[in-house]
């Protein structure tokens, strides 16, 4: 929070809310912060319900699992309606998702939108974009978009997932099923087992990657890529 100064004296904070822990103890972490954080911001969970979720059995009853846990949690998330398009992959849903996101900051006067990814997402990232998309990077805890009108902010990027969890448990708040058709088939999965093996064979080597990500020797990095190079 200190390192990105995520929020700053009247930020109006919407949080992405999945159904899954992780967006739902980021947003019963910020709502305990707020009572003894030195600034006043407002705060406001808000969760997509998707086009093609709306149309599996038993949305309703998932949609319900979802509020009760967070007026459990003294919480109060509200259901916005995805629009109906045509999701060919998990990335287009996302985009969709994150679209309808922008459109309700916009509109509402939000100043920053708060997401649920962690230590481990970034390392995840930074995997996916090397294998699939050739590129070195991941995501940040604080992107600035729109010359600095909106925020991305991700204040869980340093905790681990297996520390979530933990909290999670202690909370009594359990993951709510996504009814996502690409759940469970995604490259995120792949590289997550992937990285299980790395964990399991080299210890500490999620922190040295996350430490590798914010120490990088530019000096050794490749400058051009020649296409017929071996």
């Amino acid at each position: 929070m200190h390192d990105y100064a995520m929020l700053r004296e009247g930020d109006r904070v919407l949080v992405a809310v999945s159904g899954g822990v992780d967006s739902t103890v980021l947003a019963w972490i910020l709502k305990m912060w707020q009572a003894k954080a030195p600034i006043s911001y407002t705060l406001q969970a808000v969760h997509i319900d998707s086009a093609f979720r709306r149309q599996e059995r038993g949305n309703e009853k998932r949609i319900e699992r979802i509020d009760g846990q967070f007026r459990r949690l003294g919480l109060d998330c509200r259901v916005e309606q995805g629009r109906d398009v045509e999701l060919k992959s998990c990335f287009s849903c996302a985009m969709q998702r994150r679209n309808h996101l922008f459109e309700l900051a916009r509109e509402r006067g939000y100043t920053k939108i708060a997401f649920g990814h962690h230590k481990d997402d970034l390392v995840e990232t930074l995997f996916l974009n090397m294998l699939y998309s050739g590129n070195i990077s991941t995501m940040v805890p604080r992107q600035d978009l729109f010359g600095g009108a909106l925020s991305l902010i991700r204040p869980l990027a340093y905790v681990e997932k297996t520390e979530i969890r933990g909290l999670a448990k202690t909370l009594e708040v359990e993951p709510v099923e996504s009814l996502c058709p690409f759940a469970g088939d995604t490259r995120r999965e792949t590289v997550r087992r992937f990285l299980a093996g790395v964990y399991r064979d080299v210890p500490g080597a999620k922190s040295s990657i996350f430490a590798a990500m914010s120490n990088v020797r530019n000096d050794y990095i490749l400058k051009v890529m020649h296409e017929n190079s071996d």
